[in-house]
């Protein structure tokens, strides 16, 4: 048995090279280098990896529907030339499914992967029939979010939550999501119960007194739907407050959640885990809160790269946590020390205006850069300082002769802000003098409308960076009952005694 087994639909000049009939557009460009990361992360691992291609008769009865597209023995059919090496097993296809009338299901029958990843073009055409297919024949099935695309966007959303939701396929929102274990250290004021509502101390304390200890199961749900952030920390505390008797149930790190659903559930003798209510509602709600900001951001960035940039908006002793939660919300980087610890990362981060001020020079300062940082560190240079931004991208390029890998963009509000003109001046005067490789990072009051306008307008952005967007958003309201107590269902007024039933709750503890 493989690992898994890698669907790659239509990664074909006819629908990724511009001029053909059915070009897909900048958003499928974009996905190609996410895709070529994917394969080769899952040949290391040894999975299996098929290309699906159209490969249509010149009288192709889809015709009717589309223009002529991907006709046999031309060059519309034709792996593009960044995924052909990969290209060693294709399955050529005549329909919107990658099962329909091919062998797929015979070779996946013989191959039994634990699972198969999806992804390419168009997201609501072959992609979608492709999964749909993939589920009613019952294979687990996985779409990296940034590894699909279609030439128009509500399409798009439309059929990634369809597949999740109506399909069961398991959305794959960034590869940063998926973060090494976690080690949150529960510190003595949270554990002392110094943070928690004094009316639970005061609970527990009687309860104490009068010898009062039941096994009781509480339950926490949310008043809104997100994405699920704090479990971790939750259980690192719950692992030194529960005794053995205890068993507790949640959802994963990282996982959508819906408005009123339980997202966790503890059954232990109420006095080892009553004075922690509080503080286990303010790890969901602050950080469920960014990881569905951050997840957001993603989902407008259309598989452009995300880093978080919010921690000099919120208190040091939080930051760690913060950055943590944008990365469990799909960022592929934060720029905390800490929060890059927590995640299992590096740090993300270039460099800032006051270390140019003070060199007095941008490629001064970035040639310094470039000498005293490991080579590990990125090459990213902050080109809005002194000159404009095109010129002074140019300049920098030149200096580092050939290191420098990319630029960002901070252009400030009193000088009009970085646009989606800028953004392609810099691109044009880059390749005008040689640096097509050199990539463009853009910052600086960005949210999810903002990223969609760079990317609606065709800037070519090669990473954003957000900041408040990330540390200002809204907390989710969740709740704790109890719902038994010694087996005994109960609850009170307007709630619904007994267990609430989640199949999605897996047992953690």
């Amino acid at each position: 048995m493989v690992t898994n087994a890698v669907l790659v639909i239509d990664m074909l000049r006819g629908f990724l090279e511009e001029g053909n009939p059915l070009y897909c557009g900048e958003a499928a460009r974009r996905i190609i280098p996410n895709i070529e990361r994917l394969l080769k992360q899952e040949m290391e691992r040894g999975s299996k990896i098929f290309f699906i291609c159209d490969h249509h008769a010149p009288d192709d009865a889809e015709f009717k529907m589309f223009p002529p597209h991907c006709i046999a023995g031309t060059a519309e059919t034709e792996v593009i030339p960044e995924l052909a090496k990969y290209a060693v097993e294709i399955i050529p296809k005549r329909r919107f499914s990658g099962f329909f009338d091919t062998d797929l299901d015979e070779r996946l029958k013989a191959l039994a992967p634990e699972r198969l990843i999806v992804c390419g073009v168009a997201t609501n055409i072959c992609v979608l029939h492709t999964v749909a297919d993939a589920r009613n024949r019952d294979y687990p099935v996985e779409v990296p979010v940034g590894c699909v695309a279609s030439f128009d966007e509500r399409a798009h959303q439309f059929a990634l939550e369809h597949m999740e939701r109506t399909l069961g396929a398991k959305l794959a929102r960034s590869q940063a999501q998926k973060v090494l274990q976690p080690r949150f250290e529960t510190l003595d004021p949270i554990l002392s119960g110094e943070t928690t509502d004094v009316y639970f101390a005061r609970t527990v304390e009687i309860l104490r007194k009068e010898g009062l200890n039941p096994l009781a199961t509480m339950e926490i749900f949310a008043s809104r739907a997100g994405i699920l952030c704090g479990i971790e920390e939750i259980k690192a505390l719950l692992a030194k407050a529960l005794p053995d008797q205890r068993e507790v149930w949640a959802l994963d790190e990282g996982e959508p959640f819906e408005m009123k659903e339980v997202v966790l559930r503890i059954t232990a003798p109420y006095q080892s885990y009553g004075v922690y209510e509080t503080v286990m509602l303010g790890m969901l709600a602050h950080s469920s809160g960014w990881a569905t900001a951050a997840r957001e951001c993603v989902e407008a960035a259309r598989g452009v790269p995300i880093i978080s940039f919010g921690v000099r908006h919120v208190h040091p002793l939080i930051a760690g946590v913060m950055d943590y939660a944008a990365i469990v919300g799909g960022c592929v980087g934060c720029s905390s020390i800490t929060g890059a610890r927590l995640a299992g990362i590096e740090p993300s981060g270039t460099m800032p205006h006051s270390l140019i001020l003070i060199m007095g020079d941008t490629a001064k300062a970035t040639l310094a850069f470039h000498r005293h940082m490991p080579p590990e560190v990125p090459r990213i240079s902050l080109v809005d300082t002194f000159k404009d931004e095109a010129e002074e991208s140019v300049i920098v390029a030149q200096a580092l002769g050939g290191h420098l890998q990319g630029v960002r963009l901070d252009t400030p509000p009193e000088r009009g802000g970085v646009t989606a003109d800028l953004v392609k001046e810099v691109r044009a005067w880059l390749n005008l003098a040689g640096f097509k490789e050199v990539t463009i990072f853009v910052s600086g009051g960005l949210d999810p409308e903002r990223i969609r306008y760079f990317l609606d307008s065709g800037a070519p952005v090669d990473g954003f960076g957000v900041g408040s967007y990330l540390s200002g958003a809204r907390p989710i309201d969740f709740t704790a009952d109890l719902h038994e107590i010694e087996g005994k269902p109960i609850a009170k007024r307007g709630r619904i005694p007994g267990i609430t039933p989640n199949p999605r709750l897996k047992r953690i503890m």
